[in-house]
């Protein structure tokens, strides 16, 4: 985490979770940015398989009734929710701690940021951007717990959090009924 910037840094949470980061500071100053969540564009069959590919590694998937369990929950999925939380990321793209230190800007690295090739000004409005309290880090006590360090596309049905926090945040099935009818014909 300690630099480059644009360097990936993949850290595991609970044993199980692999979380993907991307270093934001120069070299030797640590400081990163947790993907909380990605909307799937492109490979998203490839997705369904790196997802099940990480249950099949949980200990209740690991018999015939747990991988049919998992690939029944799976299917149920939508496709705009298959990476939309911090360990669910590093699933949807088969990613796990060895791939620490990939270069993210890099044209050539097998995993990249890149512009969204529908937007070619790939830029969102600063009034569409939600800034929430951070998620999932109660342990870490109120004042830590309730900075507002979570930045997410508003009513955008990819991001990811409990339910209760996305309608907060101006996400959720209502947000995204609202979203849908502004771009209906």
């Amino acid at each position: 985490m300690a630099g480059p910037p644009g360097i990936l840094y993949v850290y595991l949470v609970y044993g199980m979770y692999d979380c993907v980061n991307v270093v934001v500071e120069r070299a030797g100053r640590p400081s990163a940015v947790l993907i909380r969540a990605v909307e799937p564009l492109v490979g998203i069959d490839r997705m369904r398989v790196d997802r099940l590919a990480v249950e099949r590694r949980r200990r209740a998937a690991r018999t015939e009734a747990g991988v049919a369990a998992a690939q029944s929950r799976l299917k149920s999925v939508p496709d705009r929710r298959l990476a939309s939380g911090p360990g669910l990321v590093g699933a949807a793209f088969g990613i796990d701690t060895s791939w620490t230190g990939v270069d993210l800007c890099d044209p050539g690295s097998p995993f990249r940021l890149e512009r969204d090739p529908r937007d070619p000004l790939d830029r969102v409005a600063p009034d569409a951007v939600a800034v929430t309290a951070r998620v999932g880090v109660a342990y870490a006590g109120p004042d830590w717990a309730a900075q507002p360090w979570r930045f997410a596309i508003a009513g955008h049905p990819s991001v990811s959090g409990p339910a209760s926090a996305r309608r907060a945040a101006g996400h959720g099935r209502e947000a995204e009924d609202r979203r849908s009818a502004r771009h209906s014909p």
